[in-house]
């Protein structure tokens, strides 16, 4: 299977069925680092979890470098007039259960808080199954926090569902 990027992905945003803006989704930068750290702060379950600069920690820094050398990782940011207002991660992931089948998994979605409501998440989400689509996964998976049931919501209206209890351990470090 043929592993390409694509750079750059452009797609309408639409307000009241008229196109007023051009929302743009690219391959993160490490310029963007900071912008996408504000964007994971930016609720109330992000701001107890992230601690966000300037400077980025070093684990930050480590973490997007590694994610950018990965050629199955995909960091997107969404612009609209020049600021970024949205993030996402594809994570594509090779598997021998059915029968070699591909995934894609989405992580890390996120639209700035004076951004939430236009449409941006829909459209990055969108964004982000036609990419996994593209690069031949058979299936596309996430998860969502059970404290953000609008989140569960959001992604049932966009054709996901809840078919798997997902459990994590936290290790120390």
């Amino acid at each position: 299977m043929a592993r390409t990027r694509s750079s750059r992905s452009y797609f309408q945003h639409h307000w009241n069925d008229e196109v007023t803006t051009e929302l743009c989704s690219r391959k993160t930068a490490i310029d963007d680092l900071e912008a996408i750290l504000a964007l994971l702060a930016d609720d109330e379950l992000g701001r107890q979890r992230e601690q966000i600069g300037p400077p980025s920690s070093p684990a930050h820094l480590q973490a997007f470098e590694a994610i950018s050398a990965d050629k199955n990782q995909f960091l997107t940011v969404a612009g609209l007039s020049g600021d970024i207002v949205g993030c996402l991660q594809l994570s594509f992931i090779p598997g021998l259960s059915r029968m070699g089948l591909w995934r894609g998994q989405i992580e890390s979605v996120r639209v700035s808080s004076r951004h939430r409501g236009g449409g941006i998440g829909r459209e990055l989400i969108n964004w982000g199954i036609e990419e996994c689509r593209r690069r031949g996964c058979g299936m596309v998976q996430l998860t969502t926090d059970k404290s953000r049931p609008d989140a569960l919501r959001f992604y049932q209206d966009l054709g996901f569902t809840a078919s798997h209890e997902g459990m994590k351990l936290a290790l120390d470090q």
